[in-house]
Formats: C-alpha cells, structure tokens, sequence
C-alpha cells in the first residue's frame, strides 16, 4: 500500500486517476498570453497616465509662477522644490544600495550554487570523455580488427573454392 501526496492509499498496481502535480503547482502555472497581454496594457497604461500627471503638475507650477511678482510665493515654490529633489535623491540612493545588494546575492549565488554545478559537469564529461576512450582502444578497436580478419579469411575461402571449381 503507497500513500500519495493527496493522502489517498493505492496499491502498487493500481493507476491513479488524478494528475500526479501537487495543487500548490497547479494553482501557480503560468498566466495564459491573454492574461499576460492584458496586464502588459494596463502597465502601458499606467505608466502613460503616471506621465501625464508629472506633465501636469510640472505645467501647473510653471503656471503658477510665470505671472507672480510676489517672491514669498517663488522663495516657498524654491523650497519645495529643493525638498523634492533631497527626497527623490534619497530615493535613488536606496535603490542604489538595493541593486548593489542584489548584485552581491548574484555573485555569491554564481560562486556557490552554480560554480559547483559547473565544476561537476565539467568531471563527469571528463569521466565520460575517458569511457569512451577506453571503450574505444580496448572494445571497438579489437572488434573491427577481429571482423577485417574473419572478412579477410572469408574472402581466402571464398577465392580457394572458386579455384577449385
């Protein structure tokens, strides 16, 4: 008696008749292309619509302060501005020090996970390169040798029997 994953018993013989994916994998397949072209749309459009309201804030603080004499209101527009560019400069510094973060991960990812695998690739291919040659001097070499000589006698019996006819 076998216990599956879905906690069902069945014997040796017996043949399931649900699918052998556990349903955590089922429910996380891949979107269908429709699902992936409608999410992609709604990126377009939200990036557009982002765009547009930056435009529109930018043209709506040009507006503001192209008929202005009043400096208090140019010098509180300055400094808002300045607080926008200190914050927006924080903001790139942190996703500066993500990626570097991430490109450390990938590094010690590429040294410790994928170096090793590579590393036992490259001697099983090695073993199987030696196999092979081995294989090769002590098995196939012998055995044309030995078909040239049985090919070889075959033809010597062959000539000597048409002589003698």
């Amino acid at each position: 008696m076998v216990t599956l994953w879905y906690n069902q018993p069945m014997t040796l013989g017996e043949q399931s008749s649900t699918p052998a994916i556990p349903p955590s994998v089922e429910s996380t397949s891949s979107p269908s292309t429709a699902e992936a072209k409608r999410q992609k749309r709604d990126m377009i459009i939200a990036g557009i619509i982002a765009g547009l309201l930056v435009l529109a804030l930018i043209g709506f603080f040009i507006y503001l302060l192209l008929p202005t004499t009043d400096p208090e209101l140019v010098v509180r527009f300055k400094n808002i501005f300045i607080i926008y560019l200190a914050l927006e400069t924080i903001l790139i510094g942190a996703a500066i020090v993500i990626l570097v973060i991430q490109i450390a991960r990938f590094t010690n990812f590429m040294q410790h996970e994928v170096k090793p695998i590579l590393d036992s690739t490259n001697e099983t291919v090695n073993t199987v390169r030696g196999t092979t040659e081995f294989l090769s001097e002590n098995l196939v070499e012998p055995t044309i040798k030995l078909n040239e000589y049985l090919a070889s006698i075959i033809k010597l019996l062959v000539a000597i029997r048409t002589i003698r006819k």
